[in-house]
């Protein structure tokens, strides 16, 4: 039996963080064939993105392989230095990074980051390269290549500069393709395309994939497969259908409860108190004439959960701006019970952003880092409630216990906080004000899986003890079919599909609506019972 094209035996990786060295990673082994896909999941700290930093050489400045071996192709490449792992990466082993925003040069043009590959791996010839980078924009789908070569990463979309990295991938035809978080930041559907174009090329080139991942459904979905990593170790490995269907350490069960990609959506009761926001024939235009919203229209009843979803452009976060007042629509009209918001000016403006707050996808741009958790929580009372000091402390040691923040971390700043607690941070600012409505933006998009389902279970909790109402916007449908009542599908701008979340989801009328809800990953089947 031949070698596997990737050995990793017994890895082990340190950092150093002062004058100490951290073990992030231990006695970690793998073998990757050539066509096949492997997944490294897990939480944040699992020690995926390490593990994928070393096959590649690429581990930062403070981190070191302390023991193991990384056979690539039958030669241990493990200690080799910068100059002999250069001539490697592209040619036989290539990355597709998570944001290709970051990941491309903002003032060179697509094709000239492409050609850049071919020349430093030898290829002189110019007419040969741009020939090359022709063949290779219309391999990944980006046509007219000859128009798209002269283009600049802002002019493209998330999903095409995905296409552009991957190109610059699959450009010298290596044998093994890195894929870390290739589509966390993307649409379902957009992610759908990307994946399928990673399988196509798998399939075509006989290219291995490693992929770096914390959805659990697009494991589900892609992978032959898994390794389940938690603290830098192994918790669990095997084919994809025997781990899904038979996990067996209480750990990979549990990830698996809270991906909810592969739950089966809970029984939702019906959203039918009175109303609490109404929308009617929203419409509005930015100035340089792109029409954001176009007759948008929905209600909300007090107490539930409403999700507005639909791809990148489809008008959600400009909603969600009418909505908490902070954009003045240019027709229609946004109620809250019985004050029209988009009539409100001044003093009487700012009050009403008592009743509405916002939590925002990224609780780390949208908390002050130079403040404490104690002062994050308590400057809306400062800004909007003359209460005496003690009152205030009071009110936010309250509500930090609310939501599930220990004491000390009151004093900590937002540094020193992990994911989920920041977002808890947020939460507890938006709830310090004791608003009516919640609108939360993507407001758990960026978190682990296992992180995610803490989160939203504490809306939940909040949800039934308080009466809160949320306004949910997101693109991530596999959220929407666990906790929304309530959905509104929007497509440029227009509603193309409304009503309960169940018969939606079952029952879609349109191929828009059909394809979003198709594209969600996680379709393979977990048998029922295995997870008790």
């Amino acid at each position: 039996m031949s070698p596997p094209l990737l050995a990793v035996d017994g890895l082990g990786i340190r950092y150093r963080v002062g004058r100490e060295e951290r073990q992030v990673v231990s006695d970690i082994s793998f073998g990757l064939e050539a066509g096949e896909v492997l997944a490294l999941v897990g939480e944040s700290g699992s020690g995926k993105t390490s593990i994928a930093q070393a096959v590649l050489g690429l581990l930062p400045g403070n981190g070191r392989i302390s023991a193991g071996r990384i056979v690539l192709e039958g030669t241990d490449i493990a200690h080799w230095p910068e100059r002999r792992l250069a001539p490697l990466r592209g040619a036989r082993i290539a990355l597709v990074p998570q944001d290709p925003v970051t990941s491309l040069n903002p003032v060179r043009t697509v094709g000239a980051q492409i050609e850049e590959v071919l020349e430093l791996h030898g290829e002189r010839d110019r007419t040969r390269r741009r020939t090359r980078v022709l063949e290779l924009l219309e391999r990944v789908g980006l046509g007219p290549a000859a128009q798209r070569t002269g283009q600049y990463p802002h002019e493209l979309s998330g999903g095409m500069l995905q296409r552009v990295l991957i190109a610059i991938a699959v450009a010298l035809r290596p044998a093994l393709i890195v894929a870390d978080e290739p589509t966390s930041a993307l649409d379902v559907t957009v992610q759908r395309r990307i994946l399928d174009l990673l399988d196509e090329l798998r399939r075509e080139d006989g290219t291995a994939v490693l992929l770096v991942t914390h959805d659990l459904g697009v494991a589900a979905d892609r992978a032959d497969r898994l390794l389940v990593l938690r603290r830098g170790q192994e918790e669990e490995s095997g084919p994809t259908a025997r781990v899904l269907g038979a996990p067996r350490s209480a750990y990979a069960r549990q990830l698996l409860r809270d991906a909810p990609s592969l739950a089966a959506p809970p029984p939702r009761r019906p959203a039918d108190g009175p109303v609490l926001l109404r929308v009617e024939a929203l419409a509005h235009d930015y100035p340089n004439g792109h029409r954001a919203l176009d007759g948008v229209a929905f209600t909300i009843p007090r107490g539930a959960t409403h999700a507005l979803v639909g791809e990148s452009g489809s008008g959600k976060t400009t909603l969600a701006r009418c909505v908490a007042g902070l954009l003045r629509p240019g027709h229609g009209q946004v109620r809250l019970e019985d004050t029209a918001v988009e009539a409100l000016r001044g003093e009487a403006l700012r009050q009403f952003r008592r009743q509405v707050q916002l939590v925002y996808q990224n609780p780390f741009a949208s908390l002050d880092p130079r403040q404490r958790v104690r002062e994050i929580i308590e400057e809306p009372l400062r800004n909007f409630a003359p209460l005496p000091r003690a009152e205030r402390a009071r009110r936010v040691a309250g509500l930090a216990e609310r939501v599930g923040l220990a004491p000390e971390l009151l004093n900590r700043l937002p540094a020193a906080l992990s994911g989920g607690q920041r977002q808890r941070v947020a939460i507890a600012r938006a709830l310090v004000l004791q608003p009516r409505l919640l609108v939360l933006d993507e407001a758990v998009s960026a978190l682990d899986v296992s992180v995610q389902a803490r989160i939203l279970e504490l809306l939940a909790e909040l949800q039934r003890d308080l009466g809160l109402t949320y306004l949910f916007v997101t693109h991530d449908l596999a959220v929407v079919r666990q906790i929304t009542d309530t959905v509104t599908v929007l497509r440029q701008g227009r509603v193309e599909e409304a009503g309960p979340v169940g018969q939606v989801f079952a029952r879609p009328r349109s191929d828009y609506a059909r394809d979003l809800i198709a594209a969600i990953p996680g379709r393979t089947a977990i048998p029922e019972g295995a997870l008790s």
